[in-house]
């Protein structure tokens, strides 16, 4: 009996591990839903020190990166976010079991991408709130970095990951 769990469990590899995935797009798009139901474009509300909430839209990806573009990176991304989502469900699909770090990682990747993927198809753009700031003495007043989601969150987090298995135990990878 045990066997045949076991058997069945390697056929599919780690694609148990989807649930973060969805958990990961469960919780981005709520937060995103919140956002925009309570907070104004580009208008920060103050959550603690170095933290306000501000909507504000991307077009582009990372950054902003291509943001000013007339549209085309829009589905230029939401085609490369589908072939990423293929190629991670793939590598979870042959992922073996005892390569649970890389597999949580790939998950994360796959929630972000499938949460920013949504917000392309169906606003034309990423929908952004989590605007972190610093204030730091004697050169720059008010360093606000890239406004972000959950779903960047995840992908960073995730990708972090993939660079730290890389680096310290690349066999994992393979």
């Amino acid at each position: 009996m045990h066997n045949v769990a076991s058997n069945e469990r390697s056929s599919i590899g780690m694609l148990h591990w989807l649930w973060l995935a969805a958990v990961i797009i469960a919780v981005d798009q709520l937060t995103k839903w919140m956002a925009e139901s309570n907070l104004l474009e580009a208008q920060p509300v103050p959550v603690f020190p170095h933290l306000n909430m501000t909507l504000a839209y991307n077009k582009g990806a990372a950054f902003g990166f291509l943001a000013n573009h007339e549209g085309w990176q829009v589905w230029m991304f939401a085609a490369l976010a589908v072939i990423v989502s293929g190629v991670i469900i793939r590598w979870l699909h042959k992922l073996p079991a005892d390569r649970p770090w890389v597999a949580s990682a790939l998950a994360l990747i796959l929630g972000g991408a499938v949460g920013n993927f949504i917000d392309r198809i169906l606003h034309g753009k990423v929908v952004d709130f989590i605007d972190v700031y610093f204030d730091i003495p004697f050169w720059m007043q008010n360093y606000h970095f890239a406004t972000f989601n959950i779903a960047d969150i995840a992908i960073t987090v995730g990708a972090a990951m993939m660079i730290f298995i890389g680096i310290f135990a690349s066999h994992q990878l393979e």
